[in-house]
């Protein structure tokens, strides 16, 4: 496990630095990662985590589209920025699909973190949905992923993963801001 752990984190290194420098080979880095870290939350019994993987693999061949031909007349996609009320109905998607999700976990499986593992699935859906379409909020749902991973993955003893989210947090932050600026260019 801790070889395709360590090559899943290079791989997640890689795309989450392509996605700050808006690299379009963010996504097929981001296709291997996922698909072996469907493996590992297998074995690790983190189902939340393993059912969001699958669904990365369509987010990640969606996301890598949508940045080549998703913005006006099928053009490159630029970086824009949600109205607020559309931020608000995305947070209250992420905390009502936290407790449904978590609630079925914790019910039906012998999840080892169901609510936890619920919140960071539900949370990195709408996250990596909104950076499928560069919205700069994105960056903030990553931020919060990232510290509650961080503690989850820590637990688990997948101690490589949790570096991984540690680095994470910092890039999301990094992504912040060099996405702010590419925005702020094209105003």
């Amino acid at each position: 496990m801790t070889l395709i752990e360590a090559i899943a984190v290079l791989f997640g290194l890689i795309a989450v630095w392509f996605n700050v420098k808006q690299i379009i080979w963010c996504w097929p880095a981001g296709l291997i990662q996922v698909s072996l870290y469907v493996y590992i939350f297998y074995h690790a019994k983190l189902y939340s985590d393993l059912i969001l993987h699958i669904i990365y693999i369509i987010l990640q061949l969606y996301g890598w589209y949508s940045w080549l031909y998703g913005g006006e007349k099928h053009s490159a996609l630029k970086v824009t920025q949600l109205k607020r009320s559309i931020f608000v109905a995305w947070l209250s998607f992420c905390a009502l699909g936290t407790f449904l999700w978590g609630y079925f976990m914790a019910t039906q499986t012998d999840a080892a973190l169901p609510y936890p593992d619920a919140f960071t699935t539900v949370t990195s859906l709408a996250a990596q949905y909104l950076m499928t379409r560069k919205k700069m909020e994105s960056w903030i749902l990553w931020v919060v992923v990232d510290v509650v991973a961080i503690g989850v993955y820590f637990y688990k003893d997948l101690f490589l993963t949790t570096g991984l989210y540690a680095v994470f947090l910092v890039m999301s932050v990094m992504g912040w801001q060099q996405w702010q600026k590419a925005r702020l260019k094209l105003e």
